[in-house]
């Protein structure tokens, strides 16, 4: 069985440190070249601006004292997309979770993920491995995301909301907004055509992993018919590899309700962690994380993204409370303050904005249009001179 793992088992320690000594590692110049090939020069700082031990303004200004980036370079633009990203989410709200054009089959499409794709035996080299590795690292490429995000919707006619959760729930960088509408943009739900890729494309960017007499090892125009018109072509036949064992979802991290009264907040400063922005308040005199369990059964995360989450939030707070945000919110009216960070996920968004003036907004490098941009290019042609 083919195996692809990051170079070197790269793993990502849950600290602003570790976060940090990445950020200097950063080639703009390598990335730019290399960015596509599966052993390229990516970052892999992912895991850490999701989860806010680091942000984008202070990435970019970090690699900006070591290498010259104008506002055009590859780097800039890539993190430009990130933003883009939650600015559709900050004007769509829950839309981004339904189709935003009609897709390219008329038939209907399947409500979860099949098993041999969840248990990587499809029997097409490429995907096995990539599934395999996403649920061993909890990362995967980005070239990784959209070649598995095609193969599940357009030849095995999942819907790419039951693939975008299923991808979701085991990411250490899962982020609602890119995910969710990058598996849209891949089923052309949020672009002008499908995502397609072949043999040929993974050949090209990850030899070790081509998968000539597959599915996928057929001219574009084909696929492109096999999307508009066929049904699930199915698994391969004849080549099927050992099946592997999904890791379990918990619903939550395990974590007891931290007993706290509205007499322990009362007129205390209180600053806030949650999941993404783990990295402490100042001016506090009470830091407690905070962890909405409604959101978590809604969407569930792998024992490692738990693993990271918790590893980080820990050493920063003196409680951790967890259950259904609105009940803190109403104990958190007698603190004297409340500082923490926005953030758009559902539950979390609604208790930040009810927890007091103290709420910040996440850093950006570029600007939020107040109107909405229908497309990336839109967004860059307004954003772009700020830089």
């Amino acid at each position: 069985m083919t195996s692809l793992l990051p170079s070197g088992h790269f793993t990502w320690a849950p600290t602003r440190d570790a976060a940090l000594a990445r950020v200097a590692t950063v080639s703009p110049s390598a990335y730019g070249r290399t960015r596509n090939a599966l052993d390229g020069a990516v970052t892999r700082l992912s895991p850490w601006i999701t989860h806010g031990f680091v942000d984008l303004p202070e990435v970019l200004a970090a690699v900006r004292e070591r290498h010259r980036v104008p506002s055009g370079d590859r780097f800039v633009f890539e993190l430009a997309w990130r933003e883009y990203f939650h600015h559709v989410w900050r004007h769509l709200g829950e839309g981004i979770f339904g189709n935003l054009r009609l897709p390219v089959w008329a038939g209907e499409y399947s409500a979860s993920v099949p098993e041999d794709v969840r248990t990587a035996c499809t029997g097409v080299p490429v995907i096995d491995a990539s599934v395999r590795q996403l649920y061993a690292t909890g990362y995967l490429h980005n070239h990784q995301r959209l070649w598995l995000a095609a193969y599940v919707v357009h030849l095995r006619k999942v819907h790419w909301f039951a693939g975008a959760q299923w991808m979701y729930a085991h990411l250490l960088d899962g982020d609602l907004a890119s995910n969710c509408l990058s598996w849209q943009w891949c089923a052309g739900t949020f672009s002008s055509k499908p995502y397609l890729f072949n043999a040929e494309n993974v050949a090209r960017y990850a030899p070790h992993l081509a998968s000539p007499g597959t599915a996928v090892d057929r001219p574009y125009p084909e696929l492109d018919m096999l999307a508009r018109t066929r049904p699930d072509v199915g698994p391969e036949s004849g080549r099927r590899p050992v099946p592997v064992s999904e890791p379990s979802c918990p619903a939550g991290p395990g974590v007891p309700d931290t007993a706290l009264t509205a007499d322990d907040l009362t007129g205390r400063r209180i600053g806030l962690v949650h999941p993404w922005s783990l990295r402490a308040p100042s001016d506090c005199d009470l830091i407690l994380g905070v962890i909405h369990k409604p959101f978590h059964d809604r969407f569930a995360w792998s024992a490692l993204r738990w693993d990271f989450v918790l590893g980080g939030m820990r050493p920063l707070v003196r409680h951790i409370w967890m259950g259904d945000l609105a009940e803190l919110a109403g104990m958190l009216q007698r603190a004297a303050s409340v500082t923490g960070v926005a953030t758009l996920n559902p539950g979390y968004a609604a208790f930040m904005g009810a927890s007091g003036h103290g709420v910040v907004p996440v850093p950006r490098i570029t600007a939020d249009p107040d109107a909405p941009c229908r497309s990336f290019s839109a967004f860059w042609s307004r954003v772009s001179r700020g830089l």
